[in-house]
This record gives C-alpha cells, sequence and structure tokens, in this order.
C-alpha cells in the first residue's frame, strides 16, 4: 500500500493528541508516584540527554527505563528491539520548509521566499530492556555504571567540581567539620566547605549539593526546609547519572500541591532542577556553558507558591 498524504485536518488532529499526551505526563508530577518516577527516570544514565519533556513522557510510558534510543541506534549497538514490544512515543523536533506566496501559487524563481520552521512530530523509541543481541554479535553494554557512595571512583570529578566553583566564582575548602553537616555554602563569602573525612565518593556529593545551593537555591529565597528539597533533588539526579549509588537515598519530594494543584508552578519546579542538574553534568563533561540560564530557573523558583514535606 503506498503512503498516503494527511491531511490538514488529520495532522491538527495528530499535533492534539501529542499536546494531550505531554500534558498527561506533566500533570503526573502533582502526585507523589509520579514526581518520584520523573526524578528516577531523570536520574539514570543514558536519559539525561533527553528533552524535560521527553522525559515525562519516558517516565509515563516506562517508568522503569534506563537506556532509551530508536530502532536504527540500537542496531549501531549491536541490539535489535523484539518483536511485539510496544514503542515510547516521545517528541522529536523536525526542520519543515514553508512555502513563500510566489511559490504557493505555481511561481519557478522561489528559493528567496522559502523559510524553515521547527516542528514536532511523534517518534518510536525503546528502552534497552526491549532489546536482544544481535545474532553473531558482541551488544555494547549498557549496564550504567553503580559505585557506592564510600568509595573513590569518582574521584576524578572533583577537579572539575572544583572548577565549576571557580566559575560562579566560588572558592572550594576542606578541612574537619564538627556538627552533623558534611559540608555547606556560604553566600556572602562565596566559599563551599567541604567535610575532608569524606569518602572522596562522598566528598562528589557535598560537593555537587553545595554547588546547586551556589547556583541559586539558597536559604534567604526558599526557606530552608524547601531549598534543601530542590538541592536534595539536584544531587540525586546528578550522583545517579555518573554512576553513584544512590539506593541508600530517598527521592526527595516537594508537597503540598496535590491532584488540583497548580501544574506550571510544579512544572517550573522541576525545569529548574532539570536545568541545574543539567549546568553540573556539563561540568563534567567538559560543557562550560549554560550557567546563566540554570541560575535563572533557580530565580524563577523563589516565587512558586509551593510547600515542603
Amino acid at each position: 500500500m503506498g503512503y498516503r498524504k494527511l491531511t490538514e485536518s488529520e495532522r491538527a488532529q495528530r499535533r492534539q493528541a501529542d499536546r494531550e499526551r505531554l500534558e498527561k505526563a506533566a500533570r503526573a508530577l502533582l502526585t507523589t508516584e509520579g514526581w518520584k518516577r520523573w526524578v528516577q527516570v531523570r536520574s539514570r544514565n543514558g536519559l539525561a540527554r533527553y528533552s524535560f519533556g521527553n522525559q515525562l513522557l519516558i517516565a509515563l510510558q516506562r517508568p522503569d527505563a534506563s537506556y532509551v534510543a530508536g530502532f536504527r541506534a540500537f542496531l549501531e549497538l549491536n541490539r535489535c528491539v523484539c518483536r511485539g514490544e510496544r514503542a515510547i512515543r516521545i517528541l522529536a523536533p523536525m526542520s519543515v520548509r514553508q512555502r513563500g506566496p510566489e511559490q504557493a501559487d505555481g511561481g519557478a524563481d522561489g528559493e528567496s521566499e522559502q523559510r524553515r520552521q521547527m516542528v514536532f512530530r511523534a517518534v518510536s523509541v525503546f528502552d534497552v530492556s526491549q532489546t536482544e543481541a544481535l545474532p553473531g554479535t558482541e551488544p555494547v553494554s549498557l549496564e550504567p555504571p553503580c559505585e557506592p557512595i564510600d568509595g573513590a571512583t569518582h574521584a576524578h570529578l572533583l577537579p572539575s567540581l572544583e572548577r565549576l566553583a571557580r566559575e560562579l566564582g566560588y572558592s572550594v575548602a576542606r578541612g574537619p567539620l564538627d556538627g552533623p553537616a558534611d559540608g555547606w555554602c556560604d553566600l556572602g563569602k562565596r566559599q563551599i566547605v567541604v567535610n575532608a573525612e569524606l569518602a572522596l565518593n562522598a566528598q562528589v556529593r557535598v560537593l555537587v549539593h553545595e554547588l546547586a545551593h551556589a547556583l541559586g537555591i539558597g536559604y534567604r529565597d526558599y526557606g530552608r526546609r524547601r531549598a534543601e528539597v530542590l538541592v536534595d533533588t539536584v544531587t540525586y539526579i546528578v550522583c545517579g547519572s555518573v554512576g553513584l549509588d544512590t539506593s541508600g537515598s530517598t527521592v526527595p519530594y516537594v508537597a503540598g500541591w496535590g491532584e488540583s494543584g497548580d501544574l506550571d508552578a510544579i512544572r517550573g519546579c522541576a525545569e529548574a532542577i532539570d536545568a541545574i542538574a543539567r549546568r553540573i553534568e556539563d561540568s563534567l563533561r567538559g560543557r562550560s556553558a549554560g550557567h546563566t540560564a540554570a541560575a535563572g530557573f533557580a530565580g524563577g523558583l523563589a516565587r512558586l507558591p509551593l510547600l515542603v514535606s
């Protein structure tokens, strides 16, 4: 059967269905389980590269996903999607060419009138758990690392995190600390302090936590409880994405909105967490741009009417 071009009405119906699917995925953030699903999906290695909206769609359709890719991408990893598996539907950007008036009227000389517009269309992706090895090949391992927090496997990340602190105008000091705190971020003195007696992996976690404060989540704007929940969420996500064991940590939860809460507010909260986590993750991959945008997201969080449990 040949391909039939969709009518404008059919394309509009598809766009509406895509919007409704994304709205449903976002509204899941208003529940405890929906929030936890998104945080866990976001923290898994291999999923951070997806946009915030697609993270929500993946969390709604496949909450146990760990590595998501398209059919052809898995073939390049010596894997094939198993027969009968149901696809995860996400939205992918696509550039389309708009015709100018001359072209629409059949004019032959309309190159200068051609403009491109970015639109989004639904595409199919799959989780690695839905694949199997191609016969006669050795599939690329996609199992994310999971190292204990009391080890030293991630000590090599400390210089990159310290470099980010300097870019933000903060110094980093280490030393033995009295009391229960393993570190702090002094916004006035522009200084981050880390307990030197911690294992090196634990120092990575503390430094990520304090950098999230430095990127704009402070007690003065949010209050202590709210700020700590937001920063703990960033820390959980970043540590999970780089392969540190987070099984001993509970998923931080911002409570108080309920099923009828302010969807725009909680979506803005999650987007800001995602932006700050990306800023820290980018610093670990050698990319230094973007901290201004992350800080801007954090600034908007202070205005969100959320309660913290």
